[in-house]
């Protein structure tokens, strides 16, 4: 194929994430109910003689299109598994912060291996893709799919989430930048069982009474090493609406539930304009958002 492929990379958001244990090799395991956002960032892969990236889009600036860019990983993993020759010309638009807790750098990776799939006319699966993805991280195959999902393992045991209904989100970040490994290093106590959640929910009030009696097991220590998450969901729940606030994966991104996406976008609005956020639906159903 010769004509561009441009794919969408939306944010992950972890509706609640319960730490159940830890691996002889150090790796923690989850427990989480993933579903992925309107806010997104955008791959756009191309033909080229080589291979190569460029950067554009206000959340940019602290990425470098150097060898280790996750996007760039995954397009030489892609053309070394299927033995293609690595040629695209590869342009990230950032719109999602970094290192926020959203999975930006995941959703990436999968939007650039779906975008080369069809550029090399390859048509792998979304399984074979995932293949691929998870020796680059654990987060990428769910977000190779980018539906609601039942997250375990490390984050690539993959289930089936409940039917959800249509509602709404706020993320918000305040700006600053938190590092995973030093979130999980932060965290002390007991670990947690996995939930128990329902086939379905009739509507964003009944998901939002049951994702209540959950956590973010990361929440915790994301507050010791980043206070300015607690008052990021303060700000949230304080919004007309607001349903359930809490943060989203290892921060310092936090969520809002509501009803529907209006109201999110609604919200949204009124949250501080220094901080990185945006209001909107699910990927795929009413992602207009501000």
């Amino acid at each position: 194929m010769t004509t561009p492929r441009r794919e969408a990379a939306p944010a992950k958001v972890n509706l609640h994430l319960h730490v159940t244990g830890r691996r002889a090799d150090g790796y923690h395991t989850l427990d989480s109910l993933v579903v992925f956002a309107g806010a997104a960032d955008a791959v756009l892969a191309a033909p080229a003689e080589g291979l190569g990236l460029t950067l554009s889009g206000q959340e940019a600036g602290l990425l470098a299109a150097e060898p280790d860019n996750l996007v760039l990983r995954a397009a030489r993993a892609l053309s070394v598994a299927a033995g293609v020759p690595l040629r695209a010309a590869l342009a990230l638009e950032k719109r999602l912060p970094v290192a926020s807790g959203i999975g930006g750098g995941s959703a990436d990776a999968a939007a650039a291996l779906r975008a080369l799939n069809v550029l090399w006319g390859l048509g792998w699966t979304e399984a074979r893709l995932a293949e691929v993805a998870l020796p680059l991280g654990a987060d990428i195959p769910a977000c190779i799919a980018s539906r609601p999902c039942r997250m375990g393992g490390i984050g690539e045991v993959l289930a089936p989430a409940p039917r959800l209904p249509g509602c709404g989100l706020v993320l918000a970040n305040p700006r600053i930048a938190l590092a995973t490994p030093a979130v999980f290093k932060a965290r002390h106590g007991d670990f947690s069982a996995p939930a128990v959640l329902p086939d379905a929910w009739p509507n964003a009030a009944a998901m939002a009474r049951d994702l209540a009696s959950l956590r973010n097991d990361l929440e915790p220590p994301a507050m010791a090493l980043c206070p300015a998450v607690a008052e990021v969901l303060v700000a949230i729940r304080a919004l007309p609406g607001c349903l359930l606030a809490r943060m989203s994966g290892s921060g310092a991104t936090c969520f809002g539930l509501f009803a529907d996406p209006a109201a999110a976008a609604q919200g949204a609005a009124l949250l501080p304009a220094a901080w990185w956020r945006w209001g909107g639906g699910l990927h795929g159903a009413g992602e207009g958002g501000v």
